[in-house]
């Protein structure tokens, strides 16, 4: 059983570096590919389409969560896994854990796309800085009129909790 799971597993994550390479052979952006998986089916692809959407955020592991939640019609991911064909970026990171993703399978190392310039170390080491010793300055103002909102929402009976 083990066996024939190892082959689907690797089945999932040779899927992932097609999306790459469709990505790649097209031009649609950076060579990044992922795919999501539930009850052992595909449920979206995804490929970088950075430069061809002039979005930051349109890297392939975003671009796979888009499409799982719609197919899905929920925000929540639970029971499905991503497999990815490169070590996802903070961002790719963070939303998998926001999408409640339940597990990662990747390729290729951070470090191996450091080797090609996508390098994310800098974002890595800004996170662990303290807020006023990071490159982008931060600098908070008007909390007093947030808080409002926040108890707002705090106090709403029929919210949709994420």
């Amino acid at each position: 059983m083990q066996e024939q799971e190892g082959n689907k597993h690797l089945e999932f994550i040779k899927k992932s570096i097609q999306c790459a390479e469709y990505g790649l052979n097209n031009k649609i952006g950076g060579p990044f590919g992922a795919v999501i998986i539930k009850d052992g089916q595909i449920i979206s692809e995804g490929w970088n389409t950075v430069t061809t959407d002039n979005d930051a955020t349109a890297h392939a592991e975003v671009n796979a969560i888009r499409k799982a939640c719609k197919t899905l019609n929920t925000f929540k991911l639970n029971e499905c896994f991503i497999y990815v064909n490169a070590e996802p970026c903070p961002m790719c990171l963070s939303a998998i854990y926001w999408a409640r993703i339940d597990k990662i399978y990747y390729a290729g190392s951070r470090h191996d796309v450091a080797k090609i310039d996508f390098d994310d170390s800098f974002i890595y080491d800004e996170i662990n800085k303290p807020l006023n010793q990071r490159k982008i300055p931060m600098e908070q103002i008007g909390r007093e009129f947030c808080l409002d909102t926040l108890k707002k929402w705090e106090m709403l009976e029929d919210k949709i909790e994420y």
